[in-house]
Parts: structure tokens; C-alpha cells; sequence
């Protein structure tokens, strides 16, 4: 991608990806702190999902960047411009929503050359531009279509090529796919950052759901209660929670009981290495670090298996351990076959699980 100057231009088109701050920004509605003193900080180019459960402050902070609400303190920079006051419409961003906002009357086209238009593009450039996207999203076939004739995978790529026709300086998703049916939804999670790339637009998405986060983000920032918790690449998030919330929240955890030894700590009769503080003396062990084997009459502490889930490419299985409660283990192969409900088994962090997580 070619990179032009930082500048804003004077026909309110913006070619370049910005850099995003938030800087000590709060938000309250009455009674209620929305957001308390975020800072966040989002790299040219970057796709940043903002995660977390309904409340967090995750909508609040897409709306006070888009500038449909002011900070009651702080700073939003964009390039190091201060934009805090700044009106949506002079901030020259993309947004797409739920809810897709097409306009009915108009057809696919229509709908993405509209903003091009608006700002007076001119009609060979305006056409161009259409046609790219058309083909970008893969919708070449569904130009001539009016809303109500698309599926709503159809109406939210189109949704998504109107945001971005206009070049924006940055491009921020509300829950856009929230609702999707389950395999749309993992197909334009898919187009979604594949677009994202190839446009090169620094992205701000907002979503509850962490798997989508995962799939699709550089980095994701996990809030609750209008706090920052944790904000890194998603395989960081996963593997060093900063957390408990964050680990309960961003995947399926097990907390056993953690006892330290030479060179490493004992967990669940193995010896194994940890990171973090073990300030609980618990330690964070994921489904998939855990081995799970038949008692056989070998001697030991027994768990009984209390379900069975066939998942496709693994199995689940639950089990009641008598010194650390609930536990579950992800198997694959054939260690997951013939597993019924009742069985005595004996778990164990595997020997190739790597480090588990203290807190």
C-alpha cells in the first residue's frame, strides 16, 4: 500500500491507515462509570477487537471514537490529533453496524457508491472504486439486488464495502455479526480480516464473542466493568491470562490447587512449569493440557467422568475429581474413544501441556 502524507485532505478523503489513543478517557451516564480512565493505544493498520460481556464499556469506547459521544475526561487522538470534540462527520471514519443500514430503495450498487457521491467523487473514479469492491467482496453477482433480495451475509458485505468505499482513516465494527446464523458468521469473520488486510484500514471491532476476537484480531482488548483488563495477540491472551477474569473469559479453564517444588510445581500429581504469581496458589489449566486415563485398578486419586460430548474433532469430557471439584479435558484420537458416563479415570496435566498459569 502506498503511503501518502498524515494529513488531513481538504476533500475529506483520508488514504492513510491512523494511529489510534485514548488517553485517560471516562464516560459516565449518570450514576454508572462506563468507562474509568482507559487508556488504549492501536497501531497503524491494526484490526484491534475490543471483548468482553454486556456492560463492559466495549460499545461506549466505539462511540466516543466514532464521536457520537463526548468524554467526560481524557483525550482521543488520531495521528496525534486531538479529535475529542470533533463531530462524526468531520472525522472521515467507517462504520458498520448490527444491524446492517442499508438503504432499502437502492440496490447493492447504489448502496456502495452512495458516500462516493455524497463527497462528490467524480464518475469515473466513483465507478472504479465500485467495481473493486464488488469484487473484493465477492458480490459482483448480487449488484443489482435491493436489500430485501440478500441474505444477510450478502447485506453485511455490502455494508462493509459502503463503509469502506470512501477511503476512511479508520473503520469500526459494532457487533457486526452478531446476527448471523453460525456458519455465516464464521465465513465473513473470515472475509471480514481478509478485507481488512487487503484495504490495509486500521480497524476497532467490537464484539462479546472470543472466538471471533481470536480469529480475526492482531490484538484483543478484554474489558469489564469499564476497565481495561488485558489488551495482547490473541495466542498471548490465551496462554498468559493477566487474570482470573481474563482467563475464565477467554477460553475454557480448569483451577486446580498448585503446590510449588524444586524446578517447577505440582499439579494435579504432576510435576510441572508455571508463570505468574501464585498469589491464590491456583493454577490455570486449559481442557486440552489435561491427560486423561482409565483407573484400571491403578492406585491413585480417582475422577469420575459426569459427561461425554462428541465435538467433532475432539471430545469433551467433564469429570468430578474428589480434591479439585469439576474438571474438563479436551481428547482427540484415540485416547477419546469408548469414554461413557460412571467411568473411573485418572487426570493429569499432560507432559507435553508447556507451562501452566499461577494466580
Amino acid at each position: 500500500m502506498t503511503r501518502t502524507s498524515t494529513n488531513q485532505r481538504t476533500d475529506g478523503q483520508h488514504n492513510d491507515m491512523a494511529t489510534i489513543e485514548m488517553i485517560g478517557v471516562r464516560k459516565e451516564f449518570g450514576a454508572t462509570v462506563a468507562l474509568a480512565d482507559l487508556h488504549l493505544s492501536i497501531g497503524s493498520g491494526e484490526l484491534v477487537c475490543l471483548l468482553g460481556p454486556s456492560g463492559c464499556g466495549k460499545t461506549t469506547a466505539l462511540r466516543l471514537l466514532a464521536g457520537f459521544e463526548t468524554p467526560d475526561a481524557g483525550a482521543i487522538l488520531v495521528d496525534g490529533d486531538d479529535i475529542t470534540t470533533v463531530p462524526p462527520r468531520r472525522r472521515g471514519f467507517g462504520m458498520v453496524f448490527q444491524e446492517y443500514s442499508l438503504f432499502p430503495n437502492l440496490t447493492a450498487r447504489q448502496n456502495i457508491e452512495f458516500g462516493l457521491k455524497v463527497r462528490r467523487a467524480g464518475k469515473a473514479e466513483t465507478a472504479a472504486t465500485v467495481e473493486r469492491l464488488l469484487t473484493m467482496t465477492r458480490l459482483e453477482k448480487h449488484a443489482s439486488k435491493f436489500p430485501h433480495q440478500m441474505s444477510g451475509g450478502q447485506k453485511q458485505r455490502v455494508a462493509l464495502a459502503r463503509a469502506i468505499a470512501t477511503q476512511p482513516r479508520l473503520l469500526l465494527l459494532d457487533e457486526p455479526l452478531s446476527a448471523l446464523d453460525a456458519q455465516v458468521r464464521e465465513h465473513l469473520r473470515e472475509e471480514i480480516r481478509r478485507l481488512q488486510q487487503q484495504v490495509g484500514v486500521t480497524t476497532v471491532f467490537v464484539t462479546h464473542d472470543q472466538h471471533e476476537a481470536m480469529a480475526v484480531a492482531d490484538r484483543v482488548a478484554v474489558m469489564r466493568d469499564g476497565v481495561l483488563e488485558q489488551i495482547d495477540p490473541p495466542r498471548t491472551l490465551y496462554s498468559r491470562p493477566a487474570s482470573a477474569f481474563v482467563a475464565g473469559f477467554v477460553g475454557t479453564v480448569n483451577r486446580v490447587g498448585a503446590r510449588p517444588e524444586p524446578d517447577g510445581w505440582r499439579v494435579l500429581g504432576a510435576h510441572v512449569p508455571a508463570v505468574g504469581e501464585a498469589v491464590t496458589g491456583t493454577a490455570v489449566v486449559r481442557p486440552e493440557q489435561l491427560a486423561v486415563q482409565r483407573a484400571n485398578g491403578t492406585p491413585g486419586v480417582f475422577a469420575t467422568v459426569t459427561g461425554v460430548s462428541f465435538l467433532g474433532a475432539l471430545t469433551r469430557l467433564t469429570l468430578d475429581h474428589p480434591d479439585e471439584g469439576p474438571l474438563v479435558a479436551d481428547l482427540i484420537g484415540p485416547e477419546a474413544d469408548g469414554w461413557e458416563v460412571g467411568d473411573r479415570a485418572i487426570a493429569r496435566v499432560r507432559a507435553d501441556a508447556g507451562s501452566v498459569v499461577l494466580q
